[in-house]
């Protein structure tokens, strides 16, 4: 099953692009956990829209820019919704947008955000795509769950490290795994020797074409102690190996 499947189903009760959407921040979320890449918005942005999905469900229209924090408070004592976007949704919801806004995962925060902190939203986001979906097909929620599940592959283990040295266990190119490290890396510089041991099964030079070409490509930029950083295009070009192994 795939992304579609999700976006069928949700798009059932939901508008189309708020179906698109939804699917489309989780796996974001997804893919994040999957890299180590922490510190993105894609929390925040599946809770806002979230919160223009239950405006739909309660109102027949939806917000632009909502007030979330305001809605998921006022929404518990308003009957409209099922109990379970109501109350429970709306408390998770809360729960994953404050720690969007105070763990450095959207805003500059006095706590750095962690893998602990992802694991969460993304079980919130499972939960609350799964409740959704229960309410969309009319279906239990184990089953519901497992349509959700069927576009989360487990995370966690495409980026291994061993303190020392760091392993992509993905099969990849040499380009691809670059973009995969130093994505997980970002926004921190990386040295040149550190990738090279980090890609040992291949040959030092095929690590340094591949450079060579992602900086003609703008993909990297080298600091002038010979370190290199993944570019906003590179980043770009890094989620798209991602999603593809979503």
């Amino acid at each position: 099953m795939k992304e579609s499947a999700l976006i069928k189903a949700l798009a059932t009760m939901l508008p189309q692009q708020l179906a698109l959407d939804l699917a489309a921040e989780f796996i974001a979320m997804r893919q994040d956990l999957t890299s180590g890449t922490l510190g993105r918005s894609a929390p925040g942005k599946f809770v806002e829209t979230l919160v223009q999905a239950m405006e739909h469900l309660e109102t027949g229209g939806y917000s632009k820019k909502p007030n979330v924090d305001q809605y998921l408070r006022d929404v518990q004592s308003r009957p409209g919704l099922d109990d379970g976007l109501r109350i429970c949704a709306a408390r998770l919801a809360r729960a994953m947008y404050a720690l969007r806004s105070k763990r450095s995962i959207a805003h500059k925060g006095t706590v750095d955000p962690n893998t602990y902190d992802l694991e969460f939203l993304l079980s919130a986001a499972q939960w609350i795509l799964s409740e959704l979906v229960r309410l969309a097909a009319g279906t239990t929620m184990q089953n519901a769950g497992s349509l959700v599940k069927q576009i989360q592959a487990p995370v966690g283990g495409l980026v291994e490290d061993f303190g020392h040295k760091k392993l992509v266990l993905a099969e990849l190119s040499a380009r691809e795994e670059l973009l995969v490290l130093l994505q997980r890396e970002y926004p921190n510089a990386v040295k040149l020797r550190d990738l090279v041991t980090w890609m040992d099964r291949r040959s030092s030079s095929t690590v340094r074409s591949a450079l060579r070409a992602m900086w003609k490509d703008r993909a990297v930029e080298k600091a002038v102690d010979g370190s290199y950083i993944i570019t906003s295009l590179g980043l770009t070009e890094a989620r798209g190996v991602l999603a593809s192994l979503a």
